[in-house]
Order: C-alpha cells, then structure tokens, then sequence
C-alpha cells in the first residue's frame, strides 16, 4: 500500500489528537438489563464525564457473544466504536464459534469482576463447602447437576476448574445448560439441579428469602455481599474464577487515541460515583491497564482451553 501524502498523515494524526469530537458508541455484547449491561452502562455514566462526548450503549446480541463482539472487533478503527468485552470472547476459537480471540482487539483494560460461587438448595444437606466436596467425591460422576450458563459459558468452566482442582473429573458435575443464571436458580429451588456455580450476587434474593444457600465463592477474598461465606482458597481448595468484563477497541487504534482513551478510561474509573456504584451491586471495580489485561487476556485463553479440552467441548 502506497504510503498516504505529507498532508493526509499530518490531517489523519490532527483528528486523530482531537478525538472525541462526537459521540462514541458502546457496543455491549449481551442483553440489556443484564450483568454486562448493568457494567457497561455505569462506567459510560464516568466515560461521558471524561471524554466530554455522549456514550451510546448499544445491546448487539446473538451467537453466545459472537454477534456483538464481531461487531466490536469488525468496526472502523477510530475510537468512534468501543466495546464491553467479556470472558467469553477468550473461548470463541476453542469452542469453534468465531476466529475472534484477544488478538482481534486492542484491549485497554479489565472494568470489573463478579466471583462464581457454589450455591444449593436451602434444605441440602451439606452444611459447609467440605461437606459438598466429600458427598462429590463420594458419589458417581454426573450424579450432581450444575447450571447457569450454556455449555461450555463461564460458570460451567467455574465448575470444571473446581473439580480439577479437587483431583476429580472436569465433567464431574454433570452440565445442564440454560439461558442464565435466574432460571437456573429456579431449577436449584425446585430441585432440578444439585448446584448453581454461577455469581453468588444473583443468588441474593433467594438467600435473603430462605430457599437457597451460598457455601463457598470462588474468589481470592470474600465478598463483601456475603462477609461469613469462605472462599475455596480459605477450605484448602486452590481454584479462583471471576466472570470478567473489560473495555476493548477494534484493533489498530491510532496511538493518540488509544494513549487517551485509556488515560481517560482510568479516570472515569477512578470517579467515586462509578466504583460506589458498582460496590453497591457487589461487583469488584477493576481498571489494569493494557499490558497486564493483555496477559491476563491471553492467559485466560490457555486456561480455559484446557478446561474445554478436558470438557470435550474444544473444536478450534
């Protein structure tokens, strides 16, 4: 490709300085009113503030993630589209979804986490996290039912990740698959699964009623939301896995831009209204800046490959 004229590079890197000069778009890869949303739309509330410009969140759904995080990764590198990525987008090549990985985006930072957690039914009859894992061990492989996610989804590598870690199979916990965590707190409640692996925050509402009970999360510190519930680290179990969610850009971003956005990112995740808000949910405010959450990306990506492996679930 010919290189652009003296005077269309000095023009490009003029607007490029300049940027924002009009609203930015949002694009969330998950439903509105969900968790990603709910992550996305506070940190625009701080976005807007520093950038100066309208944020524009936009719900493009469809394909378990693979719709809106095309749609990110497939836009106009100009700042213009940012995006809401989530860990989701780390398993797309492994799971044969999409040729999209960590490489199709310039990651600007970690936002937020939410722990997955290992909640039952009330009346189980496991008082404590210790009690669960030896009924685990002693029973048949696929005699417990998870839920929360479709398969191969985030909480079902939370379950998979745990029972390896506990020496057992990675599909110990036999997978049920659902559209989300609501209706498969609502099957835990019936009695239709043994347990629910996902964020023990949206199991919140059944444990302040009675119906359901939160044993463990799997986190490096207890939550805040549930101060008396151990994490796994605190039962002699080593496993920690967090939904995550980030703020991505399409791939070759203009250096300005991408130097602002995360400088200006950092602030408007620095604002007290932001990180109260999310502390308010029991979501965990993260901001680590491009080189750690690249790593952190890619690392995420072997991981949870291995665990899809293991699951039988890898095809790319």
């Amino acid at each position: 490709m010919a290189a652009l004229p003296a005077t269309a590079r000095a023009q490009t890197t003029a607007q490029a300085t300049a940027w924002p000069t009009r609203p930015v778009t949002l694009v969330v890869p998950w439903a509105a009113g969900g968790g990603t949303d709910t992550v996305a739309r506070i940190f625009a509330q701080g976005l807007e503030q520093t950038l100066g410009q309208p944020i524009n969140v936009v719900n493009r759904t469809g394909g378990n993630g693979v719709v809106g995080h095309a749609a990110i990764a497939n836009a106009t590198p100009d700042g213009y589209t940012i995006g809401a990525g989530t860990s989701e987008f780390v398993n797309f090549k492994a799971l044969g979804q999409s040729d999209i990985g960590p490489g199709s985006f310039d990651l600007i930072s970690h936002i937020a986490s939410i722990p997955a957690g290992v909640t039952v039914k009330a009346d189980a009859p496991w008082a404590d996290i210790k009690a669960f894992v030896a009924a685990l061990r002693e029973g048949r492989k696929g005699q417990f039912t998870g839920s929360g996610v479709s398969t191969g989804g985030s909480w079902h590598l939370a379950a998979a990740g745990m029972t390896k870690s506990l020496g057992m199979e990675a599909d110990r916990i036999r997978w049920i698959p659902s559209q989300g965590g609501a209706p498969a707190l609502q099957d835990l409640v019936a009695s239709g699964i043994t347990v629910f692996t996902g964020s023990p925050i949206e199991a919140k509402a059944l444990v302040e009623a009675g119906q359901v009970r939160v044993l463990a999360v799997m986190a490096n510190e207890r939550m805040s939301a549930f101060p008396n519930v151990p994490t796994l680290k605190d039962s002699g179990i080593d496993w920690v896995y967090e939904n995550w969610f980030s703020l991505v850009a399409p791939r070759g971003l203009p250096k300005p831009i991408h130097d602002k956005l995360v400088e200006l990112g950092a602030r408007a995740h620095a604002l007290p209204e932001v990180r109260s808000q999310m502390v308010a949910r029991s979501i965990v405010p993260v901001w680590d800046g491009p080189e750690a959450f690249g790593t952190y990306a890619t690392q995420a990506a072997v991981r949870s490959g291995e665990l899809l492996r293991d699951l039988g679930l890898a095809r790319g």
